[in-house]
């Protein structure tokens, strides 16, 4: 691969890959048999993304989808939903797509403070991970979980392991407790080794039990 056409993510994925492998035998497997980590194939809008976050919470995709695209095709948003895209919504109509009244209270109320200058992507991807949580984490309607999947990714952020996924609290219960609920500090001890990587780690666990998170796939 020639410096023009190199890609420095593609190139810590497979560093990551191989780090993994060494340090733990069960993830040697997962890597053998799933291939290379599919992290960071998709671009996405910092915006678009929250927003599809929330529409999506305690929905299947299917139905998230579908609320998606009725909220677009109202607001005129094509490919992408903007912050002023919402500022001039009515609660009425956003309610009509499909959204709850909480949701539709958040996605405004996050478009005004990023119009306004109160909360920054541009600022966000300048922070450590646990500042760009906590960041999110004070939005509407985004909690830690969220907030880390968003890291993970939107931001590329590769040392994230989301202790309240349960696709993934599953994996490592199945993989290194023979389906037995492992405690938070045993499972905060079994992926202490895959860091600087545990987001690359959490790619994996996800094939494993075929669970990445809906619309962040």
């Amino acid at each position: 691969m020639t410096a023009a056409n190199s890609n420095p993510l593609a190139e810590t994925l497979r560093a990551a890959e191989r780090h993994l492998a060494r340090t733990d035998p069960m993830m040697a497997k997962l890597i053998a048999r799933h291939g290379p980590c599919g992290l960071g194939s998709r671009r996405r809008n910092p915006f678009h993304t929250l927003c599809t976050s929330i529409i999506s919470q305690q929905l299947s995709a299917k139905a998230a989808d579908t609320i998606q695209a009725r909220v677009q095709k109202l607001l005129k948003a094509n490919p992408h939903l903007k912050p002023a895209h919402f500022l001039g919504a009515a609660h009425a109509d956003l309610r009509g797509c499909g959204l709850s009244n909480a949701k539709a209270r958040w996605m405004v109320e996050i478009a005004r403070r990023t119009d306004a200058g109160e909360f920054s992507f541009r600022k966000l991807v300048k922070l450590d991970d646990e500042a760009a949580i906590e960041m999110l984490d004070a939005l509407p309607g985004i909690g830690r979980w969220s907030a880390e999947m968003y890291l993970i990714f939107a931001l590329d952020r590769l040392d994230i392991f989301a202790m309240d996924d349960v696709g993934l609290r599953r994996g490592v219960n199945r993989l290194y407790g023979n389906g037995r609920r492992l405690s938070d500090r045993r499972t905060l001890a079994i992926t202490k080794p895959w860091a600087p990587y545990r987001s690359v780690a959490s790619w994996y666990l996800w094939r494993l039990g075929n669970e990445e998170p809906a619309n962040w796939a």
